[in-house]
């Protein structure tokens, strides 16, 4: 699969341009044959930054975002796939959804040491098993979308439809809001 200017490889083809459990993931899942894999300068693997040099449109580059809800004494740790034009409702929807009274931001030293990604990478693919996803309908619904690998040196290309079939994965409509 290919975006913008960029020319996706099989998983099978770039082992090594995945973070580990993002690997370990796709070869348990039945669908890694959808997903392709590029490589990209790291330097540009921030999403504005990444659209415009790779000659991708922001409503084709999803962000998965690291939220931690609280309710009580009790925590839990969720990802959100959002399109980049858009910021997860993560005060509204996503705290309403999960029951939580608190939900924010999880901090980058939570994020990379409990998913074993690096931050401004991470994926839904290869989270944690017992963490939520929450998916956009618009990401759900997309013919292809880029997303982070697990490492910031590259980048994978997937349907929204495949994201949409991951374990945990749930479709929200209005998950995405757009940017004020």
């Amino acid at each position: 699969m290919n975006l913008g200017i960029l020319e996706g490889i099989s998983i099978e083809k770039g082992k090594e341009l995945l973070a580990l459990p993002t690997a370990k993931a796709l070869a348990e899942l039945h669908f890694s044959s959808e997903i392709s894999v590029v490589e990209i300068n790291p330097e540009f693997s921030d999403t504005a930054t990444f659209c415009e040099q790779y000659q991708i449109q922001p409503n084709q580059a999803a962000n998965c975002v690291m939220i931690e809800t609280r309710r009580g004494e009790k925590s839990q740790f969720v990802a959100c796939v959002v399109l980049a034009t858009t910021r997860a409702d993560v005060n509204g929807l996503v705290r309403r959804h999960l029951d939580a009274r608190k939900a924010s931001f999880a901090s980058m030293d939570s994020a990379v040491s409990l998913t074993g990604m690096e931050y401004g990478a991470i994926t839904p693919i290869g989270l944690p098993n017992d963490w939520p996803i929450l998916i956009d309908s618009a990401v759900a619904q997309s013919p292809g979308v880029i997303i982070g690998s697990g490492i910031r040196k590259s980048k994978l290309i997937v349907t929204g439809k495949t994201l949409a079939s991951l374990p945990n994965a749930t479709i929200l409509e209005g998950l995405g809001q757009m940017r004020s």
